[in-house]
């Protein structure tokens, strides 16, 4: 099986001895279902899967429920068995489907008979609306499709390999030549296989190009049939706008302009499509700033955005001019800066970041714009040879209004630098993470110089 970060999300889970439940959101064919039930048969001696589209009537599981004990008689009724208290996993996928389990949940967790872990597509879409929200009592993670490094892993690369290669990174020393090139070699071809499981696996089986693309044009299709499924007034502006993300980001400015929609609806008509396919996973925004000063949400325009695909190997297969073998052949004569940028917005959202960009008339524009160790930090995505010129980054950094202390180019070249800028392999993207807060943060108010 393919080898999952959020793994170490689920080993948090068990320790916590079903104190809280988990919730395991994502978009469609990232691995859900399978790292769960390969979690179960590590861990559990029992478990129970209940999938709300397979099996609709399990949702009267939920109705008028009235107790944790009552919910145990249902349930055993449902599986036609007991449900033992012991090492139990009850998992219920697709709860989209059955909102109420998000509902009850609470008094299930507290019961403490049982661990609980929720999960399915599109929730952010399905469960605004939820009468009782489980503070407390439900955790919720986002899973992604396969990040660059976890690509890596599935490919055979060592720790050890990995490590070097992140010291590199960290000290902002040359990688050695023979390793640069062959993760130039495999970063070219996750842009062309991507990160969803299914894409991955078959690659790993059969090497077969257009097995890949088959399997990656289903997965399209699929988001299709959920857009026409879950909300059919939107369909056909859904799905444009779904079909129009490759263009889009081939031009000059990379942006979204609704004008090229066929009907040509202004924004604020088109606002709740663009919420949609970012709430059901599928879409990745990243929107202007006018400022790049911390927070960058402060500054954040909202109809002002770039439309990203959620994974790389997708965008590559809508693509229908056989991209794929230029990508991997990696002819530097061709501009390959969308797909580029769709690997960086991918990887930052994977890594805990929200990525921005800065745009200004009298400055110009700057790829992405992340918050990084308490600062702004100016990342520009580099496809070609001249990735030295930079003048908006330039313009940024000379800026004494901002106080910007670094800035990174990402390049296919080796590592370099030159005052403020760092210039960065585009693959070590995959050791830029968001700083977490510790598990805890244990602070005691001294008072005592108040007291008489």
């Amino acid at each position: 099986m393919l080898y999952r970060k959020i793994e170490s999300e689920l080993e948090r889970f068990y320790e916590s001895k079903g104190q809280e439940a988990l919730l395991i959101d994502g978009a469609r064919q990232v691995g859900k279902t399978t790292i769960i039930r390969a979690f179960a048969q590590r861990h559990f001696d029992h478990f129970i899967e209940i999938n709300f589209i397979k099996t609709p009537q399990a949702n009267a599981l939920f109705q008028d429920l009235q107790d944790e004990n009552e919910f145990q008689v249902r349930l055993s009724a449902f599986i036609n068995r007991p449900v033992p208290s012991a090492k139990t996993l009850i998992f219920f996928d697709e709860v989209q489907r059955c909102p109420e389990v998000v509902t009850y949940i609470k008094f299930l967790v507290e019961a403490g008979h049982y661990y609980y872990i929720l999960s399915g597509s599109l929730l952010g879409v399905e469960l605004k609306n939820l009468r009782s929200a489980p503070v407390g009592y439900l955790r919720e993670i986002t899973m992604y499709p396969l990040d660059f490094e976890e690509f890596c892993f599935a490919n055979s690369m060592t720790h050890d390999v990995l490590g070097r290669l992140k010291e590199s990174f960290i000290k902002q020393i040359t990688v050695n030549n023979v390793i640069h090139s062959a993760f130039m070699k495999l970063f070219r071809l996750y842009l062309v296989v991507g990160g969803m499981p299914a894409a991955v696996q078959a690659y790993l089986d059969t090497h077969d190009i257009q097995e890949v693309v088959r399997i990656q044009q289903s997965i399209i299709t699929e988001y299709k049939r959920d857009i026409a499924q879950y909300d059919p007034s939107l369909k056909m502006r859904l799905t444009e706008i779904l079909e129009l993300i490759p263009a889009e980001l081939n031009k000059k400015n990379k942006r979204f302009y609704v004008g090229d929609m066929e009907n040509g609806d202004r924004f604020d008509r088109l606002s709740n499509s663009f919420i949609w396919l970012k709430e059901a996973g599928v879409a990745l925004p990243s929107h202007s700033v006018e400022e790049p000063k911390i927070p960058l949400l402060l500054s954040k325009t909202s109809n002002l955005f770039k439309l990203f695909l959620n994974d790389v190997g997708l965008l590559a297969s809508m693509y229908m001019d056989g991209i794929q073998l230029k990508l991997l052949t990696g002819k530097l004569e061709i501009n390959f800066g969308a797909v580029y940028e769709n690997f960086a917005a991918q990887e930052l959202k994977a890594h805990g970041f929200e990525p921005y960009y800065f745009n200004s008339k009298k400055q110009g524009e700057v790829d992405f714009m992340v918050e990084y160790n308490g600062s702004v930090l100016p990342v520009e995505i580099k496809s070609g040879k001249d990735y030295r010129r930079h003048s908006a980054l330039t313009n940024l950094l000379n800026n004494s209004d901002y106080s910007i202390p670094q800035a990174w180019v990402m390049t296919n070249d080796n590592v370099s630098s030159d005052g403020k800028i760092i210039y960065y392999p585009i693959y070590f993207l995959m050791f830029l993470h968001r700083n977490t807060m510790p598990e805890k943060m244990i602070y005691n108010l001294d008072l005592s110089s108040l007291k008489l």
